[in-house]
């Protein structure tokens, strides 16, 4: 907990907190690796509960994106979609207010109207991003956010998200401690958890949950993993890249859960529906390549690091797929989501949050290294060679751990097997003594 104190007090002051939240970030998880046995549910879930408290105390700071949380939230409960209208439209100027808009009132114009061209721009008039273009986020994200604003008030501003992320990451401490208390720890303690959590509110929180959820019910009961994956996936698409994991564990069903969740949005704006998603992915560099795959960018133009990364992500599924049988599903999703992370390098650190769970679930620490990586890249961004290298320090972290692990687990079972219980061999230094035979 001292851990976020100190990065939201930075923050006040104007330092940026990366640096302090990476460092405590590897305190904590050395702390839960070193001393975490013996800890109880209970233990676990108080501590989790009081990291989140500090974050409340403080508007976002990691980014705007629980503005727009609320606006969407907003605009579905006051009858329109946020997937057809832009939070600029002067036909919502109604929903306004002095926390989303502190420089444009209810009755002032802002000369936007929902036939203006689409510019992804930030306004100095309101503080929700691309306040030009419609919301990106999918309809399980839209409903959570509906139902967050029907309970908080609009002077409340973030607050109510705040609140409502802070309780989902507490829950799925719980979900994790009650597989295993010590691992728990590994999530609910932790620093960027807390930050992104209770104090950002970001909507991978939820996405994290299900997921878990996923992967802890799909031996026993598969239909409802299934379920649960297909609406992370309409959380944020990026658990479905999880699907090749889950090959024999009703797919499809994933699939239809995530197709399902669009219908009634997609009977009320068309092909709307998308909103500013591909505009999004073009401009986040996604299409060509230019701003993402950090590490192959160090030695691969755009065009070619494009098609490394497809073909790259392409060998991981396939992988996947095969390897699904034969180890645990949560170790199979933790590398499957930590190797795409590396090799698109998104810029956000909050992406990183469904592996921190997963690295816990699987019992990998190694895996936190991506997300520690991506805090230290989000501080420099626009100097590619420095978030390339970063990216890749942690990649060779990840590397290093599993390799170490591999031999050590060879190296025990080599010993098991030349032990003289398994070979037959019998102990001389241990031979009963034959008290019958005359000497």
């Amino acid at each position: 907990m001292g851990v976020v104190v100190g990065v939201v007090a930075a923050a006040r002051v104007g330092w940026w907190p990366n640096v302090v939240l990476a460092v405590g970030t590897v305190v904590v998880a050395a702390a839960v690796w070193r001393f975490g046995r013996g800890l109880s549910v209970a233990a676990v879930v108080i501590v989790a509960g009081l990291c989140q408290v500090p974050g409340l105390l403080h508007a976002p700071i990691t980014s705007t994106d629980a503005y727009r949380y609320v606006w969407d939230g907003r605009v579905q409960l006051s009858g329109h979609s946020p997937y057809a209208r832009v939070p600029l439209d002067d036909s919502l100027a109604q929903l306004r207010d002095p926390i989303l808009f502190p420089g444009l009132s209810s009755t002032e114009k802002s000369g936007v109207t929902s036939e203006t061209p689409q510019n992804p721009v930030d306004d100095p008039r309101t503080r929700i991003n691309r306040p030009l273009v419609p919301t990106i986020y999918p309809p399980v994200a839209q409903a959570y956010f509906t139902v967050v604003a029907l309970f908080t008030p609009w002077s409340a501003g973030t607050l109510g998200l705040q609140i409502a992320a802070a309780l989902l990451a507490i829950a799925l401490t719980w979900l994790l401690a009650v597989q295993n208390p010590r691992w728990a720890a590994l999530w609910g303690w932790s620093p960027i958890v807390a930050l992104e959590a209770s104090n950002a509110a970001h909507v991978d929180v939820l996405a994290a949950l299900l997921i878990t959820a996923a992967v802890i019910t799909a031996v026993k009961r598969p239909k409802l993993a299934a379920v649960f994956l297909g609406a992370a996936g309409s959380v944020k698409l990026l658990p479905l890249l999880l699907l090749p994991a889950f090959r024999t564990r009703r797919p499809i069903v994933a699939l239809g859960t995530f197709m399902a969740s669009y219908v009634p949005h997609l009977f009320a704006v068309g092909t709307l529906v998308l909103g500013f998603l591909p505009g999004y992915l073009n401009q986040e560099g996604f299409d060509d390549g230019s701003s993402r795959s950090a590490i192959l960018a160090l030695l691969l133009p755009p065009e070619a690091r494009q098609l490394v990364a497809a073909l790259l992500a392409l060998a991981l599924a396939v992988l996947a797929f095969y390897r699904t049988k034969r180890d645990p599903l949560a170790l199979t999703c933790c590398w499957l989501y930590g190797a795409a992370l590396l090799i698109a390098t998104p810029t956000y650190p909050w992406y990183g949050l469904p592996l921190i769970a997963l690295a816990a679930l699987a019992r990998r620490p190694e895996w936190i290294a991506v997300p520690i990586a991506s805090y230290l890249a989000y501080a420099s961004f626009g100097h590619d060679t420095r978030q390339g290298l970063i990216y890749l320090a942690a990649a060779v972290i990840v590397v290093s751990a599993i390799t170490i692990r591999r031999r050590f687990v060879a190296e025990s079972r080599l010993t098991a097997a030349l032990s003289p219980a398994n070979t037959g061999e019998r102990d001389e230094t241990h031979r009963p003594r034959d008290l019958g035979r005359a000497r």
